[in-house]
């Protein structure tokens, strides 16, 4: 219950707290894209079985994939997709944390 308390605040809440500390003229319009990044969750429809529950997201669906981080990092240095950048990263950081809490 905890694993998942912690998972889900991090995906909603912790990007709220990052939009407001790096982006405060615009932290609700970045907050929002950070938001939006949740979409890189689709990828998980391409698996079968779509949840289970003790598997790792990262390595295993395309969007969390280590090419995918790879280029969500080349990301960070234009100011156009900085926004959407840091929402990608810290997806793949929350996502990475569920992953070590597995095991």
């Amino acid at each position: 219950m905890l694993q998942t308390i912690v998972h889900y605040s991090l995906h909603f809440l912790a990007p709220g707290l990052i939009a407001w500390i790096f982006f405060k003229n615009n932290w609700k319009r970045a907050w929002f894209i950070m938001i939006a990044t949740m979409l890189v969750d689709l990828d998980h429809l391409l698996a079968d079985p779509i949840f289970s529950p003790g598997r790792c997201s990262i390595g295993f669906h395309p969007l969390h994939s280590y090419y995918a981080i790879a280029i969500y990092l080349v990301f960070l240095f234009f100011k156009r997709t900085r926004i959407v950048a840091v929402g990608l990263l810290f997806h793949m950081l929350t996502d990475y944390i569920d992953c070590w809490w597995m095991k």
